[in-house]
Order: structure tokens, then sequence, then C-alpha cells
């Protein structure tokens, strides 16, 4: 019995399996092309955030002269004053005051300049991740108004047919939306503090036994 039931279930898992794999063709490919490296560079809403982050560029070029012209002409008057010393000499009190003021104002200089940098750089990529995240829908959106099922980068083509490009349809559309792009990142997370080791606590005397 159970010899006659596997054969039958064998049989019709035989006629079923061309229905099975039929059902699993995929549909032709229509593709696509945008170049939304264009897009991005070129939509209403893009060049303004593009510009508001040249500005911040500008103004920290402009606070890096601004710390770096007195700290140039510190150095190089405390470099005179170091090559004065005759051999064998060491700076008297007043220019090793000097000297430790001059490292200490250097120091901090590096300091807000870096972290200037580091808040430029998440500010931009920002930008970035707010205009793929507006793009990538109306790419979305296009691709199926066209009756294409693939979108392909433009960057990622060696050749294409013109009639393929919708980059100026996914671009009027980022154009419709007149909502700026923030220009200022959150703040990054804050590390949570290391935590601190517990104080030893004071070995107690035992009782002596009576």
């Amino acid at each position: 019995m159970n010899r006659y039931l596997l054969s039958s279930a064998l049989a019709a898992l035989a006629t079923a399996a061309p229905t099975a794999l039929q059902a699993q063709q995929l549909p032709a490919a229509v593709i696509a092309v945008v170049n939304r490296d264009q897009i991005a560079s070129t939509c209403t809403q893009c060049v303004v955030a593009t510009g508001q982050l040249r500005a911040q560029g500008t103004a920290l070029e402009a606070r890096e002269n601004q710390l770096g012209t007195p700290l140039r002409a510190e150095g190089q008057a405390i470099q005179a004053l170091v090559n004065a010393i005759p051999q064998g000499g060491q700076p008297d009190a007043a220019l090793t005051t000097r000297i430790q003021t001059f490292q200490t104002n250097s120091q901090a200089a590096e300091r807000e300049l870096t972290a200037a940098q580091q808040t430029i750089r998440r500010n931009q990529q920002h930008v970035v991740n707010q205009i793929i995240e507006r793009m990538n829908p109306l790419i979305q959106q296009v691709t199926r108004e066209r009756g294409a099922n693939v979108a392909v980068d433009m960057a990622s083509t060696l050749a294409i047919n013109p009639a393929l490009d919708v980059t100026p349809a996914v671009l009027a559309l980022m154009n419709q939306n007149a909502a700026p792009f923030s220009v200022v990142a959150p703040p990054p997370p804050q590390q949570p503090a290391a935590a601190q080791p517990a104080a030893p606590q004071p070995n107690r005397p035992r009782p002596q036994g009576r």
C-alpha cells in the first residue's frame, strides 16, 4: 500500500513539475537608466544645500586663517629667540612660559579645527542621505510609469540608448518638492562612559576564637 502511494505521489509531482517551473520564469528585463549624480548636483534644493555646505567650508577656512596667522607669527618669533640663546644655554623662565603657552594654543586650535572638519563631513553626508531618500522613491515611480522593471545608474553603464534615460523625469519630480534639505547633521551619539572599577573593600579583622 505504501509503495503504491509513493508511486502515485511521484507521478503527480512529475506531472506538476513543468507547470511549477513555468510559473517561476522571470519576465524579460525592461531597463530604465538614471543619472543620479546629475540629479543630486542640479536639483533646485540640491543646489541650495550645496551652496550652504560650501559656505560652511569657506567659514572654516577663514577660521583656520584667523587661528593660524598669529600662531605662525608667534612660532617664528619664539624660534628666533631660541636661536639667539648661546650654545649650551637654556631658555629663561619668561621664554619657557611663552613656549608652553604657544604649545597650548596650538593644540587648542588643532582640536577646534579638527572638530569643525568632522562636523562639516557629517553635514555633507547628512545632505547626501536626504537626497538619496528623496530620489529613490521617485526613480521607482518613474520606472513603473515607463513600463520598466529595472533601474540602472548611468555610472554603471558603458553605452545606452538615450530613449532609456529617465533622468529628466526624475529631476522634474525632485524639483516639485520645495522642502529644503537640512545642512546640519544631528550630533553623533554619545559614547557610554566607561564603568568605574569598584573601590576595594577593606579587609575586616576576623574575630579571634576563645
